[in-house]
């Protein structure tokens, strides 16, 4: 199935005649793309104004649509917009203030000289820093743009879009601010000390988007040296919902997820943290291939049992792929009741509809699959109940409360669906709770 990605709103004169807007949606079908959103702008005594969307493979074939419109006779385009660009242009981001400031006397209490109170207050007391400022709600996002979605390393600025997405979702989702941390630089080191130095003014450490092996050794070393949440999301927000839809999937088809062996092809940052987390959660065995051998290494080190592919195919009760290879998984080798998660955007390994024609009990791919679901809650149920970190049993219990919150027959819930972010806050704060560990974090 074409994934169409790209959505342009085409601005259009079309003259009053019977039969023109037909015309216009027939070329643009010919042209292999597909109509969206239609509103009109004006009605004139002889013509139309419409704005038009119209969903695209690329910006290829965007251009070819466009030349495609523009040969059309009695029809004007006057204008594109790139709604992509439109969503992003200003930024997403804006600080704004929780406190009014109306008159001379606000401005005397939020500033000086009553703050000075304030200020010396938190000096004898650092711990007065979660009541009396926003540390309570606040998460720095850390990344240095050197594995970004699909791109690679594009850099530090050119990911700001991305953390400023987070930060969105999180406000949205959560209720907690948070704040892009653009890092230049690719020694890990460098990294490292950076986060710590300015780690102070937040509540959690959301580290985003950083290249392989080094995420693993930032992640670790920053969770051993600071006492609050730190959490490497493509790896463990990922994780936490591909649990979750796999734990559906096995309720659809009647799988025991523990008594299942599950298989991990791809060691990556996704791929090593659903292995893990499969492994946290009780699966009788994970099976795991990389080409990296010192990515099975490691694995082996957290229990993994090492193999190679074909073996994982014939063996494996649950598949999950995170390999970035289109077309890797071939029909022959998918056994006969599997449930497979190919993951791999936007090309899956395989296509699930084939997997399911191969006999496989089960399918998805990297659409079920939205960090969204999981990172919002995660922080702000650490955050709610001061936990000095985020432990495997956290986010086994945001899974649950992820699959727990979708609708019957789905994977996973919608992620505009407060209730699921509320579940995920309350299970980890509960679970931190139960853990010990509330109430426990020290400022650094």
């Amino acid at each position: 199935m074409r994934k169409y990605s790209h959505d342009t709103i085409v601005r259009v004169r079309l003259r009053h005649r019977p039969g023109q807007f037909a015309h216009l949606a027939a070329a643009i079908a010919d042209a292999h793309s597909l109509v969206g959103e239609i509103s009109t702008v004006s009605i004139g005594e002889n013509d139309t104004i419409r704005d038009v969307t119209i969903e695209t493979d690329d910006e290829a074939h965007t251009a070819r649509v466009l030349d495609v419109i523009r040969a059309l006779p009695e029809i004007e385009l006057i204008s594109t917009t790139d709604r992509v660009f439109e969503a992003h242009r200003g930024g997403k981001l804006h600080t704004t203030s929780r406190s009014k400031i109306e008159n001379l006397s606000d401005l005397r209490y939020i500033y000086t000289p009553g703050v000075a109170r304030v200020a010396l207050a938190l000096q004898r007391d650092p711990d007065l820093a979660w009541d009396f400022t926003g540390i309570a709600t606040s998460v720095g996002i850390f990344t240095n743009g050197t594995r970004v979605l699909g791109l690679g390393n594009i850099g530090p600025l050119a990911s700001l879009p991305v953390m400023e997405g987070k930060a969105a979702l999180y406000d949205r989702f959560a209720g907690v601010s948070a704040t892009p941390i653009l890092i230049n630089t690719l020694d890990p080191a460098e990294f490292i000390e950076t986060v710590l130095r300015t780690s102070t003014g937040f509540g959690g450490i959301h580290l985003e988007d950083i290249r392989m092996p080094d995420c693993f050794r930032i992640e670790e070393e920053l969770a051993a040296r600071l006492p609050k949440p730190v959490m490497h999301d493509d790896q463990w927000g990922t994780a936490t919902v591909a649990l979750a839809a796999i734990l559906n999937a096995c309720k659809l088809t009647g799988v025991d997820f523990k008594s299942s062996r599950v298989g991990q092809i791809g060691l990556g940052a996704a791929g090593s943290a659903i292995a893990r987390t499969a492994l946290s959660y009780g699966a009788r065995e994970v099976l795991v291939s990389d080409l990296s051998i010192e990515a099975c290494d490691r694995m082996r080190t957290f229990g993994a049992s090492i193999t190679d592919m074909a073996t994982i195919m014939r063996e494996a009760d649950i598949v999950v792929a995170t390999t970035g290879r289109p077309g890797l998984i071939r029909p022959d080798m998918v056994r006969r009741g599997q449930v497979i998660f190919a993951l791999s955007n936007p090309d899956a390994e395989i296509n699930p509809d084939v997997a399911v024609a191969a006999g496989a009990a089960y399918a998805g791919d990297g659409r079920s699959i939205n960090n969204a679901l999981a990172f919002p809650g995660i922080f702000r149920g650490a955050l709610d109940v001061r936990a000095s970190k985020i432990t495997p049993e956290m986010r086994l219990a945001a899974a649950e409360a992820i699959a727990a919150h979708a609708e019957p027959g789905d994977l996973v819930p919608n992620p505009l669906d407060l209730r699921v972010h509320s579940a995920v806050r309350r299970a980890v704060s509960d679970m931190a709770r139960e853990q010990g560990l509330a109430n426990t974090a020290k400022l650094v």
